[in-house]
């Protein structure tokens, strides 16, 4: 029988003192880095703004510690709030490292696992101003600075046809050392598309981008919406080339989702984006950048670290349980502690920080009626998209970057990381010495048949699921004689814990990622809800940027927090919240588009 225990995060003696001495060394701290000089700019400027705003006195509960959950934190501790954050398992959530059992030797750290690879463009803006407020030691902007940029990516074709690399052009990339064969391959590989790619395909496809480029919101939401990428490009009456390539691929990269079901909004609204970056338009940074250290060790630890120092408290292994009402607001929160007890937690504000298919287990038939968008939520769809990891004993002569394996059934990415991590000795700082590289690899698809068994990832055991990735890897990369993953350098691999049951009738997934078919931007909610003291972040809340990504969920946790200051009456400032970069001549013609909307038109240059 579970024990309850009533507990609150704002009436008790005890609480409120332990908050104000924390928030009062927390200041302290950063007050005293500042002046010696220890914090970034940002860092700084945020601590100036939180010692000159009124200090709220209003506790928060923040209902889960991923990216969404911390964000809120960050931003409510700098404004003088008492914030307590409630995590099930681990802070970072889906973002956040992990250690592999076992794997460690002497001593050396554990080998770094993760959920998957982290992937943080220049089109994001709200997530790296965070990353620049958060202190990292020698880093001028913080965590940010450990941001590095591939210079590269390649999309690997499989049955004997050349790979497609491409250099990732950015003024201060360091061009990838190449041989003459890396020369010819290359080459080759781009050649080959081209031939195989009908010019009138590429006509037909550059006119719908450019479409949508012209597309006004309206059309946008209410047409595009509607229509899936797959029939906005006319995939099936174009050659498989072109299907694989500027369908699939494009859908799998850019939003890691199925281009039969994706709407074109989403997908339109992130390619619009990734060009204007590779423009250098409106760009936070090179279009595609990652962590030079595993996740935890270069962002998420050192985020934790500067929470405390606001005073932010952290309560981990304890499980949302339900969400209670009275009076038209939440009344409490039911959490069970890490010994199994479910205690009453009470607060001013509650922020509910989980993914969509956790948080709304926790919102009861109340709830939804007095926020009908709560109940809408209910119709939005998640999916699996999880990585494996591949620890090797030689470092793969890869792309210096991200490659797709467009061709694989199972729709993998990847990614190998130790060149990345030019501070770390691989097998001086992890694992046994031996492994000196980490492959990571992210499985996209799950429901189709693979190449060795025959089944699905779903119907495969783990170590099924395993020997099958490695096999797609190499039939994408050692296809055309040149023999990128040797077997003899398998050292071992580590697949996502959040991951249960595969083999069997009832497999799970923790993790799953929001999807977007057609329709779901109708269904996500706002960060603020008809409820007065609830509010919501994620990546399933509509903000700007219409994809599940740690923006979105730095940006939505963003808008939390400035609802939550407007019903506090708190004069503190508000966030920024930073949308997508718009340009000013594509805006003129967006605003003709509006014009041929209302009257009931197609768009000028829509061909049909």
């Amino acid at each position: 029988m579970d024990r309850t225990v009533s507990t609150s995060t704002s009436h008790t003696a005890h609480t409120a003192h332990a908050s104000r001495r924390a928030f009062v060394a927390g200041a302290a701290a950063v007050g005293g880095a500042a002046a010696l000089g220890t914090l970034p700019a940002g860092a700084a400027q945020a601590a100036q703004a939180a010692q000159a705003a009124p200090k709220a006195g209003q506790s928060v509960a923040v209902l889960g510690g991923g990216v969404a959950g911390l964000t809120a934190a960050h931003e409510l501790a700098e404004r003088g709030f008492q914030v307590t954050v409630y995590e099930r398992r681990a802070l970072g959530g889906k973002a956040r490292s992990m250690d592999v059992p076992g794997s460690a030797k002497g001593s050396r750290k554990p080998l770094p696992g993760e959920h998957g690879f982290r992937f943080i463009p220049g089109i994001y803006h709200n997530l790296p101003d965070t990353m620049r407020r958060i202190p990292f030691p020698g880093n001028a902007n913080g965590v940010w600075d450990n941001l590095v940029a591939p210079p590269e990516m390649m999309f690997a074709r499989s049955n004997g046809r050349e790979d497609l690399r491409m250099p990732i052009p950015w003024p201060g990339h360091k061009p990838t050392n190449l041989d003459l064969d890396d020369i010819r391959r290359m080459l080759t590989g781009l050649l080959e598309t081209a031939l195989n790619l009908p010019l009138h395909e590429i006509a037909y496809f550059v006119n719908r981008a450019l479409v949508f480029l012209t597309s006004c919101d309206e059309r946008r939401d209410s047409t595009w919406e509607k229509t899936p990428w797959w029939e906005f490009v006319r995939a099936a009456q174009m050659s498989k080339e072109y299907q694989r390539i500027l369908a699939v691929g494009i859908t799998r990269n850019i939003v890691a989702t199925k281009a039969e079901e994706a709407s074109t909004r989403t997908v339109g609204t992130l390619g619009e984006a990734f060009v204007f970056n590779a423009l250098g338009q409106g760009a936070d940074g090179p279009p595609d950048r990652i962590l030079n250290l595993p996740t935890n060790e270069a962002w998420i630890d050192p985020w934790v670290a500067h929470l405390r120092t606001l005073g932010v408290d952290f309560k981990i292994g304890w499980t949302v349980r339900e969400l209670k009402t009275a009076g038209g607001r939440i009344s409490e929160t039911v959490i069970e502690d890490p010994a199994g007890a479910r205690q009453s937690v009470v607060a001013d504000h509650y922020v509910s920080a989980m993914p969509v298919e956790h948080a709304r287990r926790t919102w009861n038939a109340e709830m939804r009626s007095l926020d009908p968008q709560l109940a809408r939520a209910d119709k939005l769809e998640t999916d699996w998209m999880t990585g494996i990891q591949f620890y090797l004993t030689e470092r793969p002569k890869m792309v210096e970057g991200h490659v797709n394996l467009i061709d694989s059934p199972w729709s993998l990415t990847g990614i190998a990381q130790a060149k990345h991590w030019p501070d770390r000795d691989f097998p001086a700082v992890y694992g046994d010495g031996v492994a000196v590289d980490c492959l990571s690899v992210d499985i996209s698809e799950w429901d189709k048949p693979g190449i060795l068994y025959g089944k699905t990832a779903k119907q495969c055991t783990r170590e099924e699921v395993a020997k099958e990735v490695w096999a797609q890897l190499k039939a994408g990369l050692n296809d055309t004689g040149k023999v990128v993953l040797r077997d003899a350098a398998l050292h071992s691999w580590f697949l996502d814990p959040g991951v249960d049951g595969l083999g069997t009738p009832n497999p799970t997934n923790e993790d799953e990622l929001l999807i977007h078919p057609c329709g779901t931007l109708h269904n996500r909610p706002s960060a603020k809800t008809a409820i007065p003291n609830f509010y919501l972040s994620g990546d399933f809340v509509a903000v700007d940027i219409d994809l599940a990504t740690m923006e979105g969920a730095n940006a939505s946790a963003r808008a939390a927090v400035n609802a939550l200051l407007d019903r506090a009456g708190s004069d503190a400032a508000r966030c920024t919240v930073r949308g997508m970069h718009k340009i000013p001549a594509v805006e003129t013609l967006r605003r003709h588009d509006r014009t041929r909307w209302r009257l009931g038109l197609r768009n000028a240059l829509d061909l049909g």
